[in-house]
């Protein structure tokens, strides 16, 4: 896995003879650290010994000629290579700029020359930045204005607004207060800082790397790895235009919200297809977070132009299944995988890309299959059977059933697998489960029957969104307590559920409180708070509109009417709202 590990000194990493450039992969994240992350580099090197520890470096050495210059791929350092060159450019202008005539001095500024440019050639840099945010353009720019590049390197446009100016003018001010004394040792305190330079085969084995090394930098994710191993075996074997390539890259990116889902997405599309020859990896029959960069490095090895085309069409497919919203869907499919999403059942995305992607399949299968799944993981979730490590290899099995029917395949043959006893609670299990605390055991699967139940009985006139939330993400509709939960229980409370009797009330409180009986869906929690019964039920907005239980929900109408609340009360509409959950999410013949 590793073909070196060596403890080098900063001066040998940017040696002066040596034949080594170190690339960012051109779409690699770009550089990111600030003031806080200069400074500590900045008192690391100052204010330590020499030969000072800074860390570990990880490249991929990929040579094939042993003459020319080595490219070492940077898959983790990209922060401290950056910034320890733009402090050798900072020290080098400096230093330039008071014409010494010591030869000493002349000596180290010839030899700095020779750590940011290869030997004997007028372009070469010895570390290649990451093209985003014009990183490796910037670097460039730097090195023409302080003399290290010829004057016809093009200077940019705004280059001293983004990250790399601004870097460096930071780190030449700190210097600028040195005198040339000062600055010879601080150079001479870089040279000797040490770090351990790691070489590996593959991006497989750095990812392993990064699970076990405790670096300072910012670590790449898996999508992040994937990404610059297919562009540059894109790039590298003219498949098709970098640039191209990178901007229906970024539409993938779009599709994959965030970096949760796009590691999701990825073992998810394998899993999907692994049956195909063209997916199969041997000895791997599922993804894992352990084998994904194993996994793509394989299948990018023999044909990177295929994975990278399926991978920008598949997560098209997978938008629809964790953005519905966005896209124009048969109104009972799209509501249906709202739902899905709502009841989290992410891993079903799994069988759904492998459904959504057969051609010509029937759209009335598509609905039934979402509706069955948001069946099957209400059961699930509230039940917690199926364990959660069994759904990945379930849908999997499911997937190659699927396959034996080819044309054949109906709602029937997905639902008598998944209903099977071996992956699917009893009906009973499900009714004593919602009969009891299910507030207590599961918060959203609670809220999500709360919610159907109101849905079951909208109009087009009435109907609310439940599943609404504010600018920051949060639900607007969250569960409200009618006998509050609170530990400490207000005296009107005590006096209406327990005769006055605080220990009678307590028990009660920790019996009942949780059932779905005594639950139901305001917007105005927070309002409503504490208070006594009939202020609850009676509240309104400054506008004199309803906000308390004459709300006009379903959830409210056996609760608006009532002059007090009792464990009675809470028994009997609790056996109401199992009886309708149950008829909701029951199956065929059940």
């Amino acid at each position: 896995m590793i073909q070196s590990a060596t403890q080098r000194a900063i001066s040998d990493i940017f040696g002066i003879d040596a034949k080594v450039k170190y690339v960012i992969p051109r779409f690699q994240r770009e550089y990111v650290w600030g003031k806080e992350q200069w400074d500590n580099l900045f008192s690391d090197l100052t204010e330590n010994d020499k030969g000072h520890f800074l860390g570990s470096i990880i490249c991929i050495n990929r040579a094939t000629d042993a003459l020319g210059v080595l490219p070492l791929e940077v898959i983790d350092g990209q922060q401290r290579l950056t910034t320890i060159s733009l402090m050798y450019a900072a020290i080098y202008s400096l230093l330039s700029a008071q014409n010494p005539q010591d030869d000493d001095t002349k000596n180290e500024i010839y030899n700095l020359r020779s750590r940011l440019i290869q030997k004997g050639q007028k372009d070469e840099l010895k570390i290649e930045l990451s093209e985003q945010k014009s990183n490796h353009p910037d670097y460039k720019s730097i090195l023409r204005d302080i003399g290290l590049l010829p004057s016809f390197t093009a200077k940019l446009a705004n280059v001293g607004n983004r990250r790399i100016s601004k870097t460096f003018q930071y780190l030449k001010e700190r210097l600028a207060q040195k005198t040339t004394s000062e600055l010879i040792d601080i150079l001479d305190r870089i040279n000797s800082a040490l770090i351990v330079k790691i070489e590996v085969n593959s991006h497989s084995d750095a990812f392993v790397l990064f699970e076990s090394l405790n670096n300072r930098g910012i670590p790449l994710s898996a999508i992040d790895l994937i990404k610059n191993n297919i562009l540059a075996q894109l790039e590298r074997k003219n498949l098709k235009p970098i640039d191209t390539a990178f901007s229906e890259w970024i539409n993938l990116v779009d599709n994959l919200p965030d970096y949760t889902v796009q590691e999701r997405f990825l073992r998810q599309y394998y899993n999907a297809f692994k049956f195909k020859d063209t997916v199969s990896v041997t000895g791997i029959s599922k993804a894992t977070r352990s084998n994904l960069i194993r996994i793509y490095d394989t299948l990018i090895d023999k044909n990177p132009l295929l994975v990278f085309e399926e991978l920008i069409s598949k997560s098209g497919l997978y938008n629809q299944f964790v953005e519905p919203e966005g896209h124009s869907l048969d109104p009972s499919l799209k509501n249906n995988l709202n739902d899905l999403s709502n009841i989290g059942a992410a891993p079903s995305y799994t069988f759904l890309l492998y459904l959504f992607s057969r051609p010509a399949e029937n759209p009335q299968l598509k609905t039934e299959v979402v509706s069955l799944l948001i069946r099957y993981f209400v059961r699930r979730n509230v039940t917690d059977f199926p364990a959660t490590r069994d759904l990945d290899s379930i849908f999997i099995e499911l997937i190659g059933v699927c396959e034996q029917k080819k044309q054949n395949l109906g709602i029937v043959d997905v639902r008598a697998f998944l209903t099977d006893p071996k992956r699917f609670s009893p009906l009973e299990t499900f009714r004593d489960k919602i009969s009891s605390g299910l507030y207590e055991e599961n918060v959203d699967a609670a809220r999500f029957l709360l919610s159907h139940i109101e849905q079951k009985h909208s109009t087009r006139e009435n109907s609310r969104n439940l599943w609404e939330r504010d600018q920051g993400g949060k639900l607007k509709w969250s569960i409200e307590h009618i006998f509050p939960e609170g530990e400490r229980i207000p005296k009107d409370w005590v006096a209406m559920i327990a005769d006055g009797n605080l220990e009678k009330a307590k028990q009660a409180q920790e019996e009942f409180c949780h059932r779905l009986g005594n639950l139901t869906l305001s917007a105005y929690n927070s309002k409503l708070f504490n208070y006594p019964f009939g202020k609850k039920r009676d509240l309104k907005d400054d506008n004199g509109n309803y906000i308390g239980y004459k709300n006009g929900l379903y959830l409210n109408e056996d609760i608006k009417g009532k002059e007090k609340w009792s464990v009675d009360d809470i028994k009997a509409r609790t056996a109401k709202l199992v009886a309708e959950a149950v008829d909701l999410f029951k199956e065929t013949g059940e």
